[in-house]
């Protein structure tokens, strides 16, 4: 067997509107360590489960999610992508998905920002569940995001997303960037794409006491990938092949 945790991106996404309770329920159903989650805020400045900036496309709304109320958005259904035929959902705010889920599966959440207020709104929030905070880890693109979660919430895990490497990027850069990335956002682990792990990006964060987790890990290569480097910690569209992955016998 691989040991890695499986954090289901979005819920299970290819069953349910992705970033809803239906998602999230299903992968507590089919057994996943966690799942990540995605935070925005309305126009009045409450945070909502929610990836993109417009509504346009996944949901049955129209406009940038930062135009509406919450009360406008109590009115718009999110889309199962994968199966249109899947009962549309409701955007749920952060307080609700807390008070349902953090007692009973971990959470990856990503704070998309970019407003500089995001980390106190956001944080006020996570304080009421400090007693589930061993199971959670905030996520940001935006070091000072991080930082402004550990000032609001010391204690809980802040991890900073590193983006995929542009085209003239080599490995040696990767590992450079992710390093000095990290110590800027103060975060315990980068998130790493499989394509950025290489023997000496993994010894340089390591040297420093950096873990590394992997997203995007929704094929079998991939998944050979984190296996072979002992990545501790998965995020994946694709929650059943690597449960498969992960349960295999290894030579």
């Amino acid at each position: 067997m691989a040991h890695f945790e499986i954090v289901a991106h979005r819920g299970i996404a290819t069953e349910e509107p992705e970033n809803t309770a239906a998602a999230f329920q299903r992968a507590i159903d089919l057994g996943a360590d966690a799942v990540e989650l995605d935070v925005r805020l309305t126009a009045d400045r409450v945070p909502v489960v929610y990836h993109y900036y417009y509504l346009d496309g996944a949901t049955t709304g129209h406009g940038p999610i930062f135009a509406h109320t919450l009360a406008q958005l109590r009115d718009v259904r999110v889309l199962c992508r994968s199966n249109p035929a899947v009962v549309p959902g409701q955007i749920p705010t952060l307080a609700e998905i807390l008070e349902q889920f953090a007692a009973h599966i971990g959470l990856e959440i990503e704070i998309k920002g970019p407003e500089p207020e995001a980390p106190e709104i956001i944080g006020a929030i996570l304080r009421r569940h400090s007693q589930y905070w061993q199971r959670m880890e905030v996520t940001s693109y935006e070091p000072a995001l991080l930082l402004g979660i550990q000032q609001m919430c010391p204690g809980l895990a802040a991890d900073l997303l590193i983006p995929r490497t542009e085209n003239w990027m080599k490995l040696d850069v990767v590992a450079y960037q992710a390093a000095h990335r990290a110590r800027l956002a103060r975060a315990r682990a980068v998130h790493l794409h499989p394509t950025q792990l290489s023997t000496a990006v993994v010894r340089t964060l390591g040297e420093q006491g950096t873990r590394i987790h992997a997203w995007d890990v929704n094929d079998e290569p991939r998944l050979r990938t984190i296996a072979a480097f002992e990545i501790p910690r998965i995020c994946t569209d694709d929650f059943s092949q690597a449960w498969a992955f992960r349960l295999a016998p290894r030579a």
